[in-house]
């Protein structure tokens, strides 16, 4: 039995309690960075075998199998938030299925839903891109091709590319095109960009360093009312 388990964003009183009795009860924990994991079991108190698994390496996916495959629970985690979500583990859990092995999700943090959420600009659809290609010419293709649909499109950014990627959001979609970026989702210094990305690239410039994790959201200028419109819909 394989456990998608989710782990905290940041703040680790956001885990779960399903999550917690799965990692009490797993044989062996799959993750992403084993330092990372025993630092998250020792906050908890909890003393479980970690094997880390490379989605770069064939044989660690299968060595993982193999002891799915000898009747162990597992529980499958990242450093932060859902696996398989911009987050490694995607390519275990499909051996695991082709190899007959039950799988089980748990819902949990997520740092595109928290963005979304706290941004009060949509209900509905939206695109996520994750972490786009480093080469600037695929990147803007893909904002281009995702922002074409007409919904919010929510990208991933490290603070080391984050001024470089608005400024392309701003070259590819025009300067006014405005933006909601979230820093650091649910930890001490957790703060909310708004404003066109020209803006809020020029605010994380100024700044002597730039740091955390970064959500954006490229959202649409005047579609607050086109979403009203669709949330009052009596057919839904």
């Amino acid at each position: 039995m394989l456990y998608i388990v989710p782990t905290p964003i940041g703040n680790l009183q956001d885990i779960t309690l399903r999550a917690l009795d799965i990692l009490k009860s797993a044989d062996v924990i799959f993750c992403e960075d084993t330092r990372r994991t025993q630092g998250l079991l020792s906050h908890f108190v909890l003393s479980k075998p970690t094997l880390r698994y490379n989605e770069n390496d064939d044989r660690s996916v299968s060595r993982c199998v193999e002891i799915l495959q000898q009747g162990k629970t597992a529980a499958l985690v990242s450093d932060c938030g859902t696996p398989c979500i911009s987050d490694p583990g995607w390519k275990l859990v499909r051996q695991a299925l082709k190899a007959g092995v039950k799988v089980s999700s748990l819902p949990g943090p997520s740092a595109v839903a928290c963005a979304l959420a706290g941004a009060g600009i949509t209900g509905g659809a939206f695109t996520f891109l994750g972490f786009l290609p480093r080469k600037p010419g695929k990147a803007a293709k893909l904002i281009s091709q995702a922002y074409a649909l007409g919904v919010p499109v929510v990208l991933y950014e490290s603070p080391y590319r984050v001024v470089k990627m608005l400024g392309l959001i701003s070259q590819t979609l025009g300067e006014g095109t405005p933006v909601i970026v979230a820093r650091e989702l649910s930890k001490v210094y957790e703060e909310w960009l708004r404003g066109s990305a020209d803006e809020v690239g020029r605010t994380l410039a100024a700044r002597a360093k730039v740091q955390g994790e970064f959500v954006l959201i490229i959202d649409r200028p005047g579609t607050e009312q086109k979403e009203e419109n669709l949330n009052e819909d009596p057919h839904f």
